[in-house]
C-alpha cells in the first residue's frame, strides 16, 4: 500500500510540474499574440502589469494563510536580497523575456531561456571555483552547438536570428540563473509564496522608472484583457503554485527535467495558432539544448555505474 501512495504522489508530482511548466510555455504563445493585436502594449508594459497584478495577488494569499509577508523586511539583508531577486532575477527573466519574444517567437526566446543552467553552472566554475562536472562539460558543448545551429543556421558568415532577439534572450538567460540562485537563502524561513509575491511586486513597481504604467495609452479589447488575465493568472500564480507543490513529491532534478516542457509547448502551441515557420536547423538545436539541460539535470555518473554493474552482472 505504500508503495502505491508513493507512486501515487510521484505521479502527481510529475503532472503539477509538466502543466506548470507547459502554461509557462504558452504564456509566451499568449504574450506573442497581445503584441501582435495591439501595437501598443509593449513587453515593459505588460511586464509591469503581469508583476504587479501578480504580486499582489500571491501578497494577499500570504495574508490569508497567515505567512506574514512583512516579516521579510525586519532585516536590511533580507530586504536587500528580495529586492535584489526582484530587480536582478524577475526582471530579465521577465521582461526580457517579453522583449525576445515580440522581436523574435516565443520558441526561439523560449530555447535561448532555456540556457539559464549552463549560466549557473559557470558562475560556480568562475566564482566559486567549482570546476563543470563530466555530465556539465558535456552538456554545455551540445548546447553549444544546438545555440550554434539556431542563431547561424550553419552559415558562419551570417546571422539567421535577429541581435536584437540574441540580445534579449541572452539577458532572460542570466535572468534564469540569477533568479534561481538570489532568492534560495530566503526560501526557508519566509515562504515562497512571499518571496515570490515581494519580488514580483518590487520589480513591477521599479519598472516605472523606464515608463510609468500609468501614461502607457493602452486601449484593450474583451480578447485582448483575456490573454492579460491569462497571462497573470495562468501563466505566473497558476504555474508557481503548482510547481512549488510539485516540489513535494518529485525531486528538484525530476521537476528540472520537466522543465523540457516549456520549450516545447512554446514550439507547438506557436506553429498551431500563430502559425510560426521553424527550420530545421532551429528545430535540432532546440532539441539539443533541451538535451543538454537534461544531461545536465541528471546524475550521469550513477547512470554510468548501473550501467556498468548490470553489465558485469
Amino acid at each position: 500500500m505504500a508503495d502505491v501512495v508513493t507512486q501515487q504522489h510521484h505521479l502527481r508530482g510529475v503532472l503539477l510540474a509538466s502543466v506548470a511548466c507547459m502554461l509557462w510555455g504558452v504564456s509566451g504563445v499568449a504574450a506573442s499574440t497581445l503584441f501582435i493585436l495591439n501595437a501598443h502594449v509593449t513587453p515593459l508594459w505588460l511586464t509591469q502589469v503581469r508583476m504587479i497584478t501578480a504580486g499582489l495577488i500571491l501578497l494577499i494569499m500570504g495574508l490569508i494563510i497567515g505567512t506574514h509577508p512583512f516579516e521579510i523586511f525586519k532585516q536590511r539583508s533580507t530586504s536587500m536580497r528580495v529586492i535584489s531577486y526582484g530587480l536582478l532575477g524577475l526582471v530579465p527573466v521577465q521582461w526580457c523575456y517579453f522583449e525576445a519574444v515580440k522581436f523574435g517567437s516565443a520558441p526561439i526566446a523560449t530555447i535561448i531561456q532555456f540556457l539559464g543552467p549552463f549560466i549557473i553552472s559557470i558562475y560556480y566554475f568562475l566564482f566559486k571555483h567549482t570546476k563543470p562536472s563530466r555530465a556539465e562539460g558535456i552538456g554545455m558543448v551540445i548546447a553549444f552547438v544546438g545555440t550554434f545551429l539556431i542563431v547561424t543556421h550553419g552559415h558562419l558568415n551570417s546571422l539567421a536570428i535577429s541581435p536584437v532577439v540574441l540580445f534579449w534572450g541572452g539577458l532572460s538567460a542570466i535572468g534564469v540563473a540569477t533568479n534561481t540562485l538570489l532568492p534560495r537563502p530566503l526560501l526557508p524561513k519566509f515562504g515562497a509564496i512571499n518571496v515570490t509575491g515581494w519580488g514580483l511586486f518590487l520589480a513591477g513597481i521599479c519598472l516605472n522608472v523606464f515608463g510609468p504604467l500609468w501614461l502607457v495609452p493602452v486601449t484593450l479589447t474583451w480578447q485582448e484583457v483575456g490573454l492579460i488575465a491569462f497571462i497573470v493568472l495562468f501563466g505566473t500564480i497558476f504555474p508557481f503554485l503548482m510547481f512549488a507543490h510539485a516540489l513535494g513529491y518529485i525531486l528538484p532534478t525530476t521537476a528540472s527535467l520537466l522543465d523540457a516542457f516549456e520549450p516545447l509547448s512554446a514550439t507547438v502551441f506557436s506553429v498551431i495558432f500563430l502559425n510560426v515557420q521553424l527550420t530545421g536547423f532551429d528545430l535540432v538545436g532546440g532539441s539539443l539544448i533541451i538535451i543538454a539541460v537534461m544531461i545536465l539535470s541528471i546524475n550521469a555518473q550513477k547512470i554510468l555505474n548501473l550501467f556498468r554493474r548490470w553489465r558485469t552482472d
